[in-house]
């Protein structure tokens, strides 16, 4: 049996081994050439203890030690980073020729430059703590929003990640984005600008693109779509707006889908659930898809007259 087992390993390593020689994208293996996802995750974890430095310590952590803490957690997102932006840059048309001197220049540059914006990080999720406590009401204290709101992580990773994609680096934003999205259901693109005060409420099966823009004060619900009318186009479509935007103190309830990247949700604006907007909404209105009906039946056993209820149209917007 064994040696039938072992003639059976060799027989699929030859048969692999030939299928590796096919040229298939797939086939590259450039074990030291490729970002490594474990680092750039811890890199946003130990960021996380950075922007809350009293809620994720180490377990020896002292209120007397703050300092010598966030300067060994930044010498080593200092030395991953630099690492891992170094690997990534060839990437990038600007480096795609470049020396290793200078893409190690420019890593280490871009790092700092980054690093610089932890503030503005800081200031905007601030905001975006106030925003969940304001909108929740099953929010008891701030501190439970900042240990177990799957949409605040989401939301700080974008905005860590957003910083990182303003400045040209490839494939780490999306790897941090996509991390936050395996944990939380949440899909945001790095691309995406978000304004302060924002809140997501539960959170899962969130869709928002790479170009849509959202402002101050925005409230969503689970199952939105923020998305592109279509992608048929493909790499034509590259870096054109695809996206909507989303003003200011805008509510879009779950299940909502807006699409288009002319798509311009004006002011103060309330999306019902369910809606499908592919148009722009002026500032101000309420919009609910049109004639929603609900059934009753029941069965022989209980026999209850059946009843229709159709809601009551109470926004002015409808579509």
């Amino acid at each position: 049996m064994l040696d039938t087992i072992g003639e059976k390993i060799n027989s699929l390593v030859d048969d692999l081994m030939d299928d590796y020689s096919q040229g298939k994208t797939i086939d590259e293996i450039k074990i030291s050439e490729y970002p490594n996802r474990e680092t750039v995750i811890d890199i946003v974890e130990k960021l996380k203890k950075i922007v809350y430095p009293g809620y994720y310590r180490n377990k020896n952590y002292k209120g007397y030690t703050v300092r010598n803490n966030i300067s060994i957690l930044l010498e080593d997102i200092i030395y991953n980073l630099i690492e891992q932006i170094s690997i990534v840059l060839k990437y990038s048309p600007k480096y795609e020729k470049a020396d290793r001197e200078v893409i190690s220049q420019a890593s280490e540059r871009i790092t700092f430059e980054f690093l610089d914006k932890i503030p503005k990080i800081r200031e905007y999720i601030e905001t975006d703590i106030q925003a969940a406590f304001d909108g929740d009401p099953s929010a008891y204290n701030k501190d439970e929003i900042i240990c177990t709101y799957p949409g605040l992580f989401a939301i700080l990773t974008n905005r860590i990640a957003h910083e990182l994609y303003l400045l040209e680096v490839p494939l780490i934003p999306r790897i941090m984005t996509e991390y936050a999205h395996s944990l939380t259901g949440i899909d945001i693109h790095p691309g995406t600008t978000i304004g302060k005060y924002f809140f997501i409420d539960h959170g899962t099966g969130i869709v928002i693109g790479e170009t849509t823009v959202i402002g101050n004060n925005v409230k969503i619900y689970q199952g939105v779509t923020l998305g592109a009318l279509s992608t048929r186009g493909g790499q034509k479509l590259k870096n054109k707006k695809r996206h909507p935007t989303i003003l200011d103190n805008v509510t879009i309830y779950s299940g909502a889908s807006i699409l288009g990247g002319e798509t311009v949700v004006g002011k103060d604006v309330v999306v019902g659930g369910n809606a499908f907007i592919t148009t722009s909404i002026p500032e101000g209105a309420k919009v609910s898809v049109k004639s929603q009906e609900l059934t009753y039946n029941y069965d022989s056993a209980h026999p209850v007259e059946r009843k229709e209820l159709e809601l009551d149209e109470t926004w002015y917007y409808v579509i």
